[in-house]
């Protein structure tokens, strides 16, 4: 549906309908023009801020693989996690790529093996154990797994050879989806500890 245009002499509500302009109360026209001002000028530094991440990941980048050249080591994929200092050490960079992990198909096929060993144990009185796999396959409000919780079954003791089938399985299920990287700068304080500059580069 195409938004309306407003016509001339009317100013348009959290409604969607036309107003007049001189049945809108001074101090509301004022408010609306106030707020309107203050947007446009967040708009302004959120591209500045924006163009700012952008140049300075791709300037870390070329960094890093400019001093790799340093010792003939070639990069391969994206490079990981990179802190930058000044000579002073007043001043810290830290360029960080977050992973965003998810199971594949294979994840049922370790469960359904857990299943088939977790049948067998109970009838050995060990039924503490359904309940503890049960919870650790459960998804949160969003749908998604723990991946965390998952993995951990991987430190458990058990050499059955259906549970070790399982837990390969698990691990080549396991695959990145997607990766952000966040910027973070610091400044030094007096006490030695560094205090991050007040700018949202996370977004």
């Amino acid at each position: 549906m195409t938004k309306q245009s407003v016509p001339a002499g009317y100013m348009e509500d959290a409604q969607g309908r036309h107003v007049p302009i001189e049945r809108i109360r001074q101090i509301d026209l004022e408010r609306d023009a106030l707020v309107k001002e203050i947007v446009v000028k967040a708009k302004e530094l959120e591209g500045i801020i924006a163009s700012f991440k952008q140049h300075t990941l791709a300037d870390i980048s070329a960094f890093v693989e400019l001093s790799a050249e340093k010792y003939q080591a070639k990069l391969g994929g994206k490079v990981g996690n990179v802190t930058l200092t000044s000579y002073d050490g007043r001043y810290k960079i830290v360029r960080a790529i977050d992973e965003r992990q998810a199971f594949d198909e294979r994840l049922q096929a370790a469960k359904a093996l857990i299943d088939e060993c977790i049948t067998e144990w109970v009838a050995d009185s060990r039924s503490e154990l359904r309940s503890l796999i049960n919870d650790v396959f459960q998804v949160d409000k969003q749908g998604r797994l723990n991946t965390n919780r998952i993995l951990s079954l991987r430190r458990l003791d058990i050499t059955d050879e259906r549970w070790l089938n399982a837990m390969a399985a698990i691990g080549e299920s396991l695959q990145v989806v997607d990766s952000k990287a966040y910027l973070r700068i610091y400044e030094r304080q007096e006490d030695g500890s560094y205090k991050p500059l007040p700018l949202d580069l996370a977004a």
